[in-house]
């Protein structure tokens, strides 16, 4: 990531906030389960299968709404081509309509079945090859980096290496807080907003996407 241009930077953090904000209304609907965050569903299916509890169906189900997602995003970005990263993106505002559309018919398995699909297809908009070179959801293996660059900052690296990482789990962060706000006063009419802002972002990509050709180390 450090590699990357501002702008792309700029990008990453915020399809992060974006994320970040679905996926904190998809929490607050659906009780504890998230709509992106899968390490955290996987718990949640283990746990209900050591217990027999009906959370590991609900986990599960996620879980495989969320690959088939990462498919569609990325076939997507294959067949548009050299526009593929616009058209990923295109999608998940698609998407997006399509839950909170669901949301005002108060059709809730639908628009958290959109929901998990849109951002299984957000976390393919930096996969290039096969690899993902910018998360925009986990923020594990983020944090590692973090931590890795301070270090290496301390032996006399790069002061500054870490700051991109960090300003990609700020964004997602901030989204969150804000999807958590706006919750209690739209619901689900909120993914129209999160709708809208991925249209946006997919007509940035149009103009950025010669620079999101990975460089040799991300």
């Amino acid at each position: 990531m450090i590699r990357y241009s501002r702008r792309i930077k700029g990008l990453a953090a915020g399809l992060s906030a974006l994320a970040g904000f679905v996926d904190a209304t998809g929490f607050l609907k659906l009780g504890g389960f998230f709509v992106s965050f899968m390490s955290g569903n996987t718990t949640r299916l283990a746990v209900g299968l050591a217990q027999g509890t009906p959370s590991a169906a609900i986990a599960g189900g996620l879980i495989v709404t969320f690959i088939l997602g990462v498919v569609l995003g990325t076939l997507s970005g294959h067949f548009a081509g050299k526009q593929g990263t616009a058209a990923k993106l295109a999608l998940v505002s698609l998407l997006l309509a399509l839950a909170a559309g669901f949301g005002v018919m108060g059709v809730s398995f639908g628009a958290v079945v959109a929901m998990t699909l849109a951002m299984g297809a957000i976390n393919a908009v930096f996969a290039h090859g096969g690899e993902v070179h910018i998360g925009l959801t986990y923020m594990t293996g983020t944090l590692v980096k973090i931590g890795q660059r301070l270090a290496m900052a301390f032996l006399g690296g790069d002061r500054l290496a870490w700051w991109p990482y960090a300003l990609l789990w700020f964004g997602l962060a901030a989204g969150a807080v804000t999807g958590a706000l706006v919750y209690p006063y739209l619901g689900l009419n909120g993914l129209w907003l999160a709708a809208l802002a991925a249209a946006l972002f997919a007509l940035a990509a149009m103009r950025t996407e010669l620079g999101l050709t990975p460089p040799i180390q991300s």
